[in-house]
């Protein structure tokens, strides 16, 4: 998973805390998370935290049981998304989706579903028009991340679909090369995670500014 951007543990926390708070709606694993952001930092623009953050759990307020277990999620969540962005803008070519994994016939196979679902909820927050070559690079993610297409995927045959699940990696580093080239005012050397700012409303959701709330 791209080198590990973050430790097992804070991955399990991250997944964790997404189970305990989430819903059949919303983001519900680290893989699935990664994705999405990775469409975030890919897009057009960059998408607040403010908006972001409350679309994980689809608009939801969570009324979280412990002050610190939400600052270590938005902590974390931070981190994996700027490493993600980091690693996009510096070695695109390193990248490599973390698909979960299922076992088949004994063995351990990807599934992308997850992921490619959170990379579309992504994309649905950001005003994504693409001419058809880039158009047809989305589709390859789509193929795999809207439920209007699992007929597709079931008539499949298996090697039809591990060959599809190849080209997912390049199609997410020839998008994300796409709209940078389009955002010319940002400058390569600066990170394109979005930050929160101290007056910026909190990620959490609570209405208040970030440095009246989560971020001490």
């Amino acid at each position: 998973m791209n080198d590990q951007l973050l430790e097992n543990a804070e991955l399990e926390f991250l997944e964790d805390t997404l189970m305990k708070y989430g819903d059949d709606f919303s983001i519900l694993n680290a893989s699935e998370l990664e994705g999405y952001f990775t469409a975030l930092v890919s897009g057009p623009e960059l998408i607040p935290p403010s908006v972001w953050f409350p679309a994980i759990w689809d608009g939801r307020a969570i009324e979280w049981e412990d002050p610190e277990e939400m600052k270590r999620f938005i902590d974390l969540a931070l981190q994996l998304m700027d490493s993600v962005a980091t690693l996009l803008m510096e070695s695109p070519e390193q990248f490599i989706a973390m698909f979960e994994q299922r076992e088949v016939d004994g063995k351990l196979e990807d599934a992308p579903e997850e992921w490619c679902f959170g990379y579309m909820r992504g994309v649905a927050l950001g005003a994504w028009q693409l001419p058809p070559a880039e158009a047809a690079l989305l589709e390859t993610i789509s193929l795999h991340g809207l439920e209007e297409n699992f007929d597709a995927l079931d008539e499949m045959s298996k090697e039809q679909f591990i060959h599809s699940t190849t080209l997912i990696d390049p199609a997410v580093r020839a998008l994300h090369a796409y709209w940078l080239s389009k955002r010319s005012h940002l400058m390569p050397s600066v990170s394109v995670g979005p930050r929160v700012g101290r007056n910026d409303p909190c990620p959490c959701g609570s209405g208040k500014k970030f440095e009246q709330c989560c971020l001490h």
